[in-house]
Protein backbone atom coordinates (compact mmCIF):
# COMPACT_ATOMS: atom_id res chain seq x y z
CA UNK A 1 0.00 0.00 0.00
CA UNK A 2 3.24 2.51 0.63
CA UNK A 3 3.79 1.80 -3.37
CA UNK A 4 0.59 3.47 -3.99
CA UNK A 5 0.92 6.39 -1.52
CA UNK A 6 4.01 7.07 -2.63
CA UNK A 7 2.59 7.37 -6.49
CA UNK A 8 -0.42 9.23 -5.37
CA UNK A 9 1.30 11.84 -3.40
CA UNK A 10 3.54 12.56 -6.46
CA UNK A 11 0.71 13.35 -8.35
CA UNK A 12 -0.82 15.24 -6.50
CA UNK A 13 0.55 18.70 -7.43
CA UNK A 14 -1.03 18.20 -10.36
CA UNK A 15 -4.28 18.60 -8.66
CA UNK A 16 -3.38 21.20 -5.91
CA UNK A 17 -4.12 25.08 -6.56
CA UNK A 18 -2.11 26.34 -9.86
CA UNK A 19 -1.79 23.23 -10.80
CA UNK A 20 -3.20 21.89 -14.80
CA UNK A 21 -6.02 19.51 -12.62
CA UNK A 22 -6.75 21.70 -10.11
CA UNK A 23 -10.23 21.81 -10.84
CA UNK A 24 -10.27 17.66 -10.04
CA UNK A 25 -8.78 18.60 -6.56
CA UNK A 26 -12.03 16.76 -4.75
CA UNK A 27 -12.31 13.78 -6.90
CA UNK A 28 -8.36 13.40 -6.02
CA UNK A 29 -8.96 13.90 -2.49
CA UNK A 30 -11.79 11.60 -2.27
CA UNK A 31 -9.97 8.77 -3.83
CA UNK A 32 -7.08 9.16 -1.35
CA UNK A 33 -8.99 9.59 1.45
CA UNK A 34 -11.21 6.72 0.71
CA UNK A 35 -8.01 4.70 0.67
CA UNK A 36 -5.57 6.19 3.11
CA UNK A 37 -6.27 8.29 6.41
CA UNK A 38 -6.32 11.69 5.69
CA UNK A 39 -3.06 13.94 6.15
CA UNK A 40 -5.12 16.71 8.62
CA UNK A 41 -4.43 16.86 11.86
CA UNK A 42 -5.67 18.63 15.14
CA UNK A 43 -4.28 22.00 15.61
CA UNK A 44 -1.72 22.16 18.70
CA UNK A 45 -3.55 25.51 19.91
CA UNK A 46 -7.23 26.10 21.65
CA UNK A 47 -9.47 23.46 23.52
CA UNK A 48 -10.34 20.16 21.20
CA UNK A 49 -12.19 17.69 21.59
CA UNK A 50 -11.45 14.60 20.10
CA UNK A 51 -13.62 11.79 19.14
CA UNK A 52 -13.42 8.21 18.04
CA UNK A 53 -16.09 9.16 15.01
CA UNK A 54 -16.32 10.30 11.47
CA UNK A 55 -18.75 10.52 8.77
CA UNK A 56 -16.61 7.59 6.82
CA UNK A 57 -16.75 6.01 10.36
CA UNK A 58 -20.30 6.54 10.38
CA UNK A 59 -21.25 5.57 6.89
CA UNK A 60 -18.88 2.16 7.27
CA UNK A 61 -20.82 1.10 10.33
CA UNK A 62 -24.39 1.56 8.36
CA UNK A 63 -22.69 -0.51 5.36
CA UNK A 64 -21.41 -3.11 7.19
CA UNK A 65 -24.83 -3.41 9.03
CA UNK A 66 -26.79 -3.87 5.90
CA UNK A 67 -24.53 -6.90 4.59
CA UNK A 68 -26.76 -9.16 6.40
CA UNK A 69 -29.56 -8.10 4.68
CA UNK A 70 -28.29 -7.40 1.49
CA UNK A 71 -26.16 -11.63 1.91
CA UNK A 72 -29.73 -12.93 2.60
CA UNK A 73 -31.25 -10.68 0.02
CA UNK A 74 -29.02 -12.34 -2.45
CA UNK A 75 -29.25 -15.87 -1.20
CA UNK A 76 -33.50 -15.31 -1.24
CA UNK A 77 -33.23 -14.61 -4.80
CA UNK A 78 -31.73 -17.77 -5.60
CA UNK A 79 -34.05 -19.94 -3.32
CA UNK A 80 -36.94 -18.04 -4.65
CA UNK A 81 -36.14 -18.63 -8.22
CA UNK A 82 -35.43 -22.41 -7.60
CA UNK A 83 -38.90 -22.54 -5.65
CA UNK A 84 -41.04 -21.32 -8.52
CA UNK A 85 -39.65 -24.31 -10.89
CA UNK A 86 -39.31 -26.64 -8.19
CA UNK A 87 -35.62 -27.45 -8.84
CA UNK A 88 -32.94 -28.73 -6.27
CA UNK A 89 -30.28 -26.70 -5.45
CA UNK A 90 -27.57 -25.72 -2.55
CA UNK A 91 -27.08 -23.06 -0.54
CA UNK A 92 -23.65 -22.20 -3.23
CA UNK A 93 -25.82 -22.20 -6.47
CA UNK A 94 -29.10 -20.05 -4.87
CA UNK A 95 -26.46 -17.45 -3.98
CA UNK A 96 -24.49 -17.69 -6.90
CA UNK A 97 -27.78 -16.82 -8.89
CA UNK A 98 -28.99 -14.54 -6.44
CA UNK A 99 -25.69 -12.55 -6.99
CA UNK A 100 -25.57 -12.58 -10.78
CA UNK A 101 -28.86 -10.51 -10.62
CA UNK A 102 -28.15 -8.30 -7.71
CA UNK A 103 -24.65 -7.23 -8.12
CA UNK A 104 -25.83 -5.39 -11.46
CA UNK A 105 -28.16 -3.46 -9.69
CA UNK A 106 -26.08 -2.24 -7.28
CA UNK A 107 -23.12 -1.44 -10.13
CA UNK A 108 -25.75 0.62 -11.33
CA UNK A 109 -26.81 2.74 -8.10
CA UNK A 110 -23.24 3.30 -7.46
CA UNK A 111 -21.75 4.83 -10.56
CA UNK A 112 -25.07 6.69 -11.65
CA UNK A 113 -25.87 8.41 -8.04
CA UNK A 114 -21.59 8.72 -7.74
CA UNK A 115 -20.90 10.28 -10.70
CA UNK A 116 -23.89 12.93 -9.91
CA UNK A 117 -21.94 13.40 -6.25
CA UNK A 118 -18.76 13.89 -8.37
CA UNK A 119 -19.99 16.07 -10.80
CA UNK A 120 -21.69 18.69 -7.65
CA UNK A 121 -18.49 18.08 -6.10
CA UNK A 122 -16.28 19.68 -8.93
CA UNK A 123 -18.59 22.73 -9.62
CA UNK A 124 -19.48 23.49 -5.70
CA UNK A 125 -15.35 23.38 -5.44
CA UNK A 126 -16.52 20.89 -1.94
CA UNK A 127 -14.88 17.01 -0.59
CA UNK A 128 -16.92 14.13 -1.90
CA UNK A 129 -18.76 13.09 0.77
CA UNK A 130 -19.07 9.43 2.28
CA UNK A 131 -22.59 10.18 2.55
CA UNK A 132 -23.41 7.97 -1.10
CA UNK A 133 -22.03 4.88 0.33
CA UNK A 134 -25.40 4.10 2.40
CA UNK A 135 -27.47 5.41 -0.13
CA UNK A 136 -26.08 3.53 -2.87
CA UNK A 137 -26.63 0.28 -1.63
CA UNK A 138 -30.00 1.43 -0.11
CA UNK A 139 -31.70 1.90 -2.89
CA UNK A 140 -31.08 -1.24 -4.69
CA UNK A 141 -31.95 -3.69 -1.65
CA UNK A 142 -35.69 -1.17 -1.35
CA UNK A 143 -36.03 -2.69 -4.91
CA UNK A 144 -37.01 -6.03 -6.59
CA UNK A 145 -34.28 -8.09 -8.39
CA UNK A 146 -36.75 -7.78 -11.09
CA UNK A 147 -36.21 -3.74 -11.61
CA UNK A 148 -34.69 -2.96 -14.87
CA UNK A 149 -31.13 -1.44 -14.97
CA UNK A 150 -32.06 1.93 -17.11
CA UNK A 151 -34.76 2.98 -13.83
CA UNK A 152 -32.27 2.07 -11.06
CA UNK A 153 -30.00 4.67 -12.73
CA UNK A 154 -32.73 7.51 -13.60
CA UNK A 155 -34.19 6.59 -9.79
CA UNK A 156 -30.28 7.34 -8.42
CA UNK A 157 -29.88 10.31 -9.87
CA UNK A 158 -33.53 11.93 -9.54
CA UNK A 159 -32.71 11.13 -6.00
CA UNK A 160 -29.39 12.89 -5.17
CA UNK A 161 -30.16 15.80 -7.37
CA UNK A 162 -33.85 16.58 -6.22
CA UNK A 163 -33.62 14.85 -2.67
CA UNK A 164 -30.07 15.62 -1.46
CA UNK A 165 -28.24 18.60 -3.42
CA UNK A 166 -31.04 20.96 -4.51
CA UNK A 167 -30.80 21.65 -0.43
CA UNK A 168 -27.06 21.98 -0.27
CA UNK A 169 -25.64 18.47 -0.16
CA UNK A 170 -25.12 15.93 2.44
CA UNK A 171 -26.25 16.77 5.75
CA UNK A 172 -28.74 19.13 4.49
CA UNK A 173 -31.47 16.79 2.95
CA UNK A 174 -35.03 16.99 4.08
CA UNK A 175 -36.16 13.37 2.66
CA UNK A 176 -34.76 10.18 3.22
CA UNK A 177 -32.85 10.49 -0.01
CA UNK A 178 -32.90 6.64 -0.90
CA UNK A 179 -36.85 6.36 0.16
CA UNK A 180 -36.87 9.60 -2.67
CA UNK A 181 -35.14 7.23 -5.05
CA UNK A 182 -38.24 4.69 -4.01
CA UNK A 183 -40.81 6.96 -4.36
CA UNK A 184 -39.72 7.98 -7.78
CA UNK A 185 -40.29 4.58 -8.95
CA UNK A 186 -42.94 3.45 -7.61
CA UNK A 187 -45.14 6.82 -8.76
CA UNK A 188 -43.46 6.45 -12.19
CA UNK A 189 -43.13 3.00 -13.09
CA UNK A 190 -45.94 0.83 -10.63
CA UNK A 191 -45.95 -2.24 -12.14
CA UNK A 192 -42.23 -2.72 -12.48
CA UNK A 193 -41.36 -1.57 -8.85
CA UNK A 194 -43.95 -4.06 -7.60
CA UNK A 195 -41.91 -6.90 -8.98
CA UNK A 196 -44.23 -9.93 -8.53
CA UNK A 197 -41.72 -12.87 -9.29
CA UNK A 198 -38.09 -13.49 -8.94
CA UNK A 199 -37.20 -15.93 -11.59
CA UNK A 200 -34.89 -16.20 -14.87
CA UNK A 201 -34.92 -18.20 -17.54
CA UNK A 202 -31.76 -20.27 -18.79
CA UNK A 203 -30.41 -16.72 -20.66
CA UNK A 204 -30.66 -15.12 -17.58
CA UNK A 205 -33.63 -12.81 -18.35
CA UNK A 206 -36.51 -12.16 -15.58
CA UNK A 207 -39.31 -14.24 -16.90
CA UNK A 208 -43.43 -13.52 -16.54
CA UNK A 209 -45.87 -15.58 -14.36
CA UNK A 210 -47.54 -17.61 -16.13
CA UNK A 211 -44.16 -19.13 -17.75
CA UNK A 212 -44.09 -22.98 -18.69
CA UNK A 213 -41.96 -24.27 -16.14
CA UNK A 214 -43.35 -22.92 -13.02
CA UNK A 215 -44.73 -25.41 -10.44
CA UNK A 216 -48.01 -25.76 -10.56
CA UNK A 217 -50.08 -22.86 -8.34
CA UNK A 218 -46.79 -20.57 -7.87
CA UNK A 219 -47.53 -16.93 -6.61
CA UNK A 220 -44.99 -14.07 -6.73
CA UNK A 221 -47.13 -12.19 -4.91
CA UNK A 222 -45.67 -10.58 -1.33
CA UNK A 223 -47.50 -11.11 1.70
CA UNK A 224 -48.86 -7.62 1.66
CA UNK A 225 -49.65 -8.36 -1.77
CA UNK A 226 -51.87 -11.35 -0.70
CA UNK A 227 -53.20 -9.78 2.36
CA UNK A 228 -54.91 -6.84 0.45
CA UNK A 229 -56.48 -9.32 -2.09
CA UNK A 230 -58.60 -11.02 0.86
CA UNK A 231 -62.17 -10.92 0.39
CA UNK A 232 -64.80 -10.74 3.34
CA UNK A 233 -65.07 -14.10 4.56
CA UNK A 234 -61.89 -14.63 4.57
CA UNK A 235 -58.94 -14.43 7.03
CA UNK A 236 -55.37 -13.14 6.20
CA UNK A 237 -53.94 -15.43 8.01
CA UNK A 238 -55.72 -18.03 6.23
CA UNK A 239 -55.82 -16.32 2.82
CA UNK A 240 -51.73 -16.13 2.89
CA UNK A 241 -52.05 -19.96 4.07
CA UNK A 242 -54.21 -20.73 1.06
CA UNK A 243 -51.63 -18.82 -0.98
CA UNK A 244 -48.46 -21.11 -0.16
CA UNK A 245 -50.48 -24.35 -0.64
CA UNK A 246 -47.77 -25.30 -3.24
CA UNK A 247 -44.97 -24.68 -0.82
CA UNK A 248 -46.71 -25.00 2.92
CA UNK A 249 -45.12 -22.75 5.76
CA UNK A 250 -44.15 -20.39 3.26
CA UNK A 251 -46.15 -17.78 4.52
CA UNK A 252 -46.35 -18.68 7.94
CA UNK A 253 -45.22 -16.21 10.98
CA UNK A 254 -42.22 -17.68 11.54
CA UNK A 255 -41.02 -17.87 7.71
CA UNK A 256 -42.34 -14.09 7.52
CA UNK A 257 -39.84 -13.49 10.00
CA UNK A 258 -37.06 -15.14 8.86
CA UNK A 259 -37.79 -13.34 4.93
CA UNK A 260 -37.98 -16.68 2.62
CA UNK A 261 -40.15 -15.03 0.95
CA UNK A 262 -40.65 -13.00 -1.99
CA UNK A 263 -40.29 -9.09 -1.99
CA UNK A 264 -37.76 -6.54 -2.60
CA UNK A 265 -34.11 -7.80 -2.38
CA UNK A 266 -32.90 -6.87 1.33
CA UNK A 267 -36.46 -5.64 3.38
CA UNK A 268 -38.21 -9.67 3.71
CA UNK A 269 -36.46 -10.36 7.01
CA UNK A 270 -37.21 -9.01 10.56
CA UNK A 271 -34.38 -11.30 11.40
CA UNK A 272 -31.31 -10.02 9.51
CA UNK A 273 -32.79 -5.94 9.81
CA UNK A 274 -32.39 -6.56 13.84
CA UNK A 275 -29.04 -7.54 13.12
CA UNK A 276 -28.44 -4.71 11.76
CA UNK A 277 -30.14 -2.75 14.68
CA UNK A 278 -28.22 -4.12 17.43
CA UNK A 279 -24.64 -3.19 14.88
CA UNK A 280 -26.19 0.51 14.39
CA UNK A 281 -26.83 0.96 18.02
CA UNK A 282 -24.26 -0.77 19.78
CA UNK A 283 -21.86 1.63 17.77
CA UNK A 284 -23.94 4.74 19.10
CA UNK A 285 -24.72 5.02 15.08
CA UNK A 286 -28.26 4.86 15.19
CA UNK A 287 -31.45 5.81 18.28
CA UNK A 288 -32.99 2.40 19.39
CA UNK A 289 -35.47 4.43 20.51
CA UNK A 290 -36.43 5.59 16.82
CA UNK A 291 -36.41 1.69 16.26
CA UNK A 292 -38.74 0.57 19.21
CA UNK A 293 -40.90 3.03 18.96
CA UNK A 294 -41.45 2.59 15.45
CA UNK A 295 -42.09 -1.05 16.19
CA UNK A 296 -44.71 0.09 18.91
CA UNK A 297 -46.19 2.53 16.57
CA UNK A 298 -47.19 -0.52 14.07
CA UNK A 299 -47.97 -2.81 17.09
CA UNK A 300 -50.23 -0.20 18.91
CA UNK A 301 -52.08 0.73 15.28
CA UNK A 302 -52.22 -3.08 14.47
CA UNK A 303 -54.27 -3.63 18.33
CA UNK A 304 -56.35 -0.56 17.58
CA UNK A 305 -57.57 -2.13 13.81
CA UNK A 306 -58.51 -5.48 15.49
CA UNK A 307 -60.75 -3.73 17.50
CA UNK A 308 -62.00 -2.05 15.29
CA UNK A 309 -62.91 -4.73 12.46
CA UNK A 310 -65.17 -5.00 9.64
CA UNK A 311 -62.94 -6.61 7.02
CA UNK A 312 -60.09 -9.00 6.97
CA UNK A 313 -57.30 -6.88 6.89
CA UNK A 314 -58.49 -4.78 9.56
CA UNK A 315 -58.46 -7.98 11.53
CA UNK A 316 -55.21 -9.10 10.92
CA UNK A 317 -53.40 -10.28 14.21
CA UNK A 318 -51.55 -6.94 15.08
CA UNK A 319 -47.73 -8.90 15.02
CA UNK A 320 -48.42 -10.27 11.62
CA UNK A 321 -47.88 -6.31 11.13
CA UNK A 322 -44.35 -6.86 12.23
CA UNK A 323 -42.53 -9.15 10.18
CA UNK A 324 -44.39 -8.39 6.76
CA UNK A 325 -43.65 -6.09 4.44
CA UNK A 326 -40.60 -3.26 4.91
CA UNK A 327 -41.31 -2.32 8.54
CA UNK A 328 -38.28 -3.81 10.32
CA UNK A 329 -35.47 -2.87 7.44
CA UNK A 330 -37.24 0.69 7.40
CA UNK A 331 -37.81 1.51 10.95
CA UNK A 332 -33.61 0.71 11.56
CA UNK A 333 -31.84 1.54 8.52
CA UNK A 334 -34.35 4.70 6.60
CA UNK A 335 -36.08 5.93 9.84
CA UNK A 336 -33.18 6.35 11.37
CA UNK A 337 -31.38 8.36 9.00
CA UNK A 338 -29.47 11.18 11.35
CA UNK A 339 -30.23 13.73 9.02
CA UNK A 340 -34.20 13.73 8.38
CA UNK A 341 -35.10 12.24 11.52
CA UNK A 342 -35.62 13.88 14.59
CA UNK A 343 -33.08 14.53 16.90
CA UNK A 344 -34.42 15.37 20.12
CA UNK A 345 -34.88 12.60 22.80
CA UNK A 346 -38.54 13.20 22.74
CA UNK A 347 -38.89 13.74 19.49
CA UNK A 348 -37.44 10.77 18.61
CA UNK A 349 -39.75 8.63 20.40
CA UNK A 350 -43.02 10.81 18.59
CA UNK A 351 -41.50 10.21 15.33
CA UNK A 352 -40.77 7.06 15.12
CA UNK A 353 -44.23 5.89 16.67
CA UNK A 354 -45.94 7.94 14.13
CA UNK A 355 -44.15 6.44 11.11
CA UNK A 356 -45.36 2.80 12.51
CA UNK A 357 -48.66 4.14 13.25
CA UNK A 358 -48.93 5.31 9.82
CA UNK A 359 -47.40 2.56 8.06
CA UNK A 360 -50.25 -0.05 9.43
CA UNK A 361 -52.98 2.96 8.93
CA UNK A 362 -51.59 3.39 4.96
CA UNK A 363 -51.27 -0.24 4.08
CA UNK A 364 -54.68 -1.87 6.00
CA UNK A 365 -56.82 1.33 4.38
CA UNK A 366 -55.69 2.24 1.42
CA UNK A 367 -54.41 -0.32 -0.38
CA UNK A 368 -53.22 0.81 -3.13
CA UNK A 369 -50.45 1.73 -1.40
CA UNK A 370 -49.45 -2.00 0.50
CA UNK A 371 -46.05 -0.83 1.39
CA UNK A 372 -46.73 1.95 3.92
CA UNK A 373 -43.66 2.41 5.33
CA UNK A 374 -42.31 4.30 2.64
CA UNK A 375 -44.92 6.84 2.76
CA UNK A 376 -44.94 7.04 6.40
CA UNK A 377 -41.01 7.48 6.99
CA UNK A 378 -40.98 10.17 3.99
CA UNK A 379 -43.88 12.37 5.62
CA UNK A 380 -42.34 12.42 8.92
CA UNK A 381 -38.89 13.17 7.53
CA UNK A 382 -41.20 16.79 6.46
CA UNK A 383 -42.26 16.91 10.11
CA UNK A 384 -39.35 16.27 11.96
CA UNK A 385 -38.18 19.73 12.34
CA UNK A 386 -41.48 20.79 13.92
CA UNK A 387 -41.44 17.39 16.19
CA UNK A 388 -38.23 18.90 17.51
CA UNK A 389 -39.47 22.55 17.65
CA UNK A 390 -42.35 22.26 19.92
CA UNK A 391 -40.25 19.94 21.79
CA UNK A 392 -37.63 22.30 22.41
CA UNK A 393 -40.54 25.11 23.33
CA UNK A 394 -41.81 22.67 25.57
CA UNK A 395 -38.50 22.13 27.37
CA UNK A 396 -38.29 26.38 27.57
CA UNK A 397 -41.47 26.67 28.91
CA UNK A 398 -40.73 24.32 32.09
CA UNK A 399 -37.97 25.72 32.42
CA UNK A 400 -39.45 29.31 32.43
CA UNK A 401 -41.90 28.33 35.00
CA UNK A 402 -39.10 26.97 37.23
CA UNK A 403 -36.85 29.91 36.67
CA UNK A 404 -36.68 32.91 39.46
CA UNK A 405 -36.36 36.20 38.56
Amino acid sequence: MKFLHDILEKQKPMFEKGGKLEKFYYLFEAGETFLFTPATTTPTKGAQVRDAIDLKRMMFTVVIAMVPCLLFGMWNVGHQHYLAFGKDADFVGEFLFGLQHVLPIILVAYTAGGLVEVVFAIFRKHPINEGYLVTGLLIPLVCPVTIPLWQVAIASIFAVIIGKEVFGGTGMNVLNVALTARAFLYFNYPLQISGEIWTANATGNIIAKGTQGLVDGYSGATALAVAAQTKAGETVVGNLAKASEWNPGLYDFTNLAIGMIPGSIGETSLVMALIGAFVLVATGVASWQIIASAFGGAYFMGLLLNMIGGNPYLELPAHYHLVIGGLAFGAVFMATDPVSASHTATGKWIYGFFIGFLTVLIRVINPAFPEGIMLAILLMNVFAPLIDYYVIQANKNRRLKRATV
